[in-house]
């Protein structure tokens, strides 16, 4: 699973998702990809459970880029703690998402097969999407 190797700070503030992507809103690397619809926080499982789909349905053809990362951490109290105490620990790491940020990419397979796959790993997320390909200049 993704998850950055070590962070400045353990705890970060909740804050919130506003605007449009305005940086990794474009296909670098593949011929397909996958955008995003919506601003939401991706959990590093849920980008893994997206990858493995891609990778199942395309038996392992072609290339696949994940263009998102989960740097936040998200913190949780126990169960049945009292109120106060201070912020919990942090148990897993997120990816904010805003709309128009490309998810992942694909190359090397047909558009058919690409368009599938990215269908299956868009069923995985949290968000709506939509399938993108590159212009040719």
């Amino acid at each position: 699973m993704l998850m950055p190797s070590r962070t400045k700070f353990r705890k970060v503030r909740k804050g919130r998702i506003r605007g449009v992507a305005t940086s990794g809103n474009y296909i670098a690397y593949g011929e397909f990809a996958l955008q995003s619809l919506d601003n939401e926080r991706i959990t590093a499982r849920q980008i893994e459970a997206a990858r493995q789909a891609m990778t199942r349905y395309i038996k392992r053809g072609g290339k696949i880029w994940i263009r998102i990362f989960p740097h936040t951490p998200v913190t949780r109290k126990p169960l049945d703690v009292k109120m106060g105490s201070g912020k919990g620990s942090p148990e897993f790491f997120v990816a904010k998402v805003r709309p128009g940020t490309v998810l992942f990419e694909m190359q090397g397979v047909s558009e058919d097969i690409a368009r599938e796959a990215m269908r299956l790993a868009g069923n995985k997320l949290p968000i709506k999407t939509r399938f993108i390909r590159r212009e040719e200049v």
